[in-house]
């Protein structure tokens, strides 16, 4: 049986467009599943934006009460609005580390930063000087990626710095793996080549380097801290391979209206499907302002039941046009509700059709779908 624990729209708005339901259940199973593959590691969960658009508070409230004690963000903003909901006990960490100006707020509200420079290294030493007290941070090493992070000489010499190691607790060594989802990929061996040379610089603290995809290549690549994502949302963390997680996300959105249009229509804007015999088209509730790529266009479907359903023309910003001819007639009328994704269509496969990655399709769910919390 399915229960309902949260539903974000305010019952007083009434029957939305589309619902986006979460299992909490699979969310649950799947951060077993990574708990029991990071071995002797701890294991943390990535709630960046807004926990992969399936909502950081709620998702990290379960996952606290399944014993996850480390949490990271991307923004500072997400550290403070997420900050009120756990215990003070769970950890968050701020990827991005802090910018000028926000070091005591995070020092008062508890929020560790990682720190990517040797800027941000000294802020945050000046800020536990001048507060008197001792903060925790961590360190992030650039091994290959070139995005965030210190090379291996700029942590030398922030290593350096007086008071450095006296004045921050350093929690952990970050990196960030660029191919793991990429099992045959040679920059991995690179890049934890490069990871064990600055970690030989700071022996005494544990070291986090696994992604979602990092947890599978397994072996040194654990570490001491794992830091999944994608796969405790459903998606596959591998290329080339069965996905290992439970679906975590199921979107329906409902029809607005169906009409039968005669063969050489034009369908939606710039004309963009000509239908080649009369069809039965059906618009639905829900665009590219909720999160569904306009590549979809001519290319994409939704389901209803086994029956594939092509969107015709182009995606709008509040609805798109499905082909409908293949059902019998009268069977979807104004409130049925097709599937985008579910059972019938993986994140995987919409992304797909869309030519993006299935992180971009859950972080760009708008927030008009119902959102249905389940425990199953």
């Amino acid at each position: 049986m399915n229960v309902t624990v949260n539903a974000s729209l305010d019952e007083d708005v009434g029957v939305a467009g589309g619902t986006l339901t979460v299992d909490l259940r699979a969310l649950r199973d799947n951060y077993s599943n990574l708990v029991r593959r990071s071995a002797q590691a701890i294991t943390a969960a990535v709630v960046k934006a807004d926990a992969y658009g399936l909502g950081a508070a709620q998702v990290s409230r379960v996952l606290y009460a399944d014993g996850c004690r480390t949490f990271f963000v991307a923004h500072f903003v997400e550290a403070v609005r997420l900050r009120p909901t756990l215990p003070r006990d769970a950890a968050i960490y701020v990827l991005n580390g802090l910018q000028p100006g926000n070091e005591a707020i995070a020092a008062k509200a508890g929020v560790v930063p990682i720190l990517n420079s040797a800027v941000q290294a000294r802020n945050w030493l000046a800020t536990a000087r001048t507060l008197d007290i001792t903060l925790p941070a961590a360190i992030q090493a650039d091994t290959g990626m070139s995005r965030l992070g210190m090379a291996e000489q700029e942590v030398a010499e922030v290593l350096r710095l007086p008071g450095f190691r006296e004045r921050l607790e350093i929690k952990y060594l970050l990196s960030h793996l660029a191919c793991a989802d990429d099992h045959t990929n040679v920059l991995n061996q690179k890049q934890l080549e490069a990871m064990s040379r600055v970690a030989a610089m700071l022996p005494d603290i544990p070291v986090s380097f696994a992604n979602s995809g990092g947890i599978f290549l397994g072996g040194d690549y654990l570490g001491a801290l794992t830091r999944p994502g994608i796969s405790l949302y459903g998606g596959a963390a591998t290329s080339g391979h069965p996905n290992a997680m439970k679906p975590v996300v199921r979107l329906g959105v409902r029809v607005i209206q169906v009409r039968t249009v005669p063969a050489g229509t034009a369908v939606g804007y710039g004309g963009a499907h000509v239908t080649a015999r009369e069809a039965r088209l059906a618009t639905i509730s829900a665009g590219y302002a909720d999160g569904l790529p306009r590549n979809l266009g001519n290319g994409g479907a939704a389901y209803y039941g086994d029956i594939r359903l092509p969107i015709v023309g182009r995606v709008s910003m509040d609805s798109l046009s499905i082909d409908v001819t293949s059902l019998p007639a009268n069977t979807l009328s104004l409130g049925s509700q097709v599937e985008l994704i579910g059972p019938h269509q993986s994140l995987e496969q919409i992304a797909d059709a869309a030519d993006t990655i299935s992180y971009e399709i859950l972080t760009r769910l708008g927030q008009r779908y119902r959102r249905n919390y389940i425990q199953s």
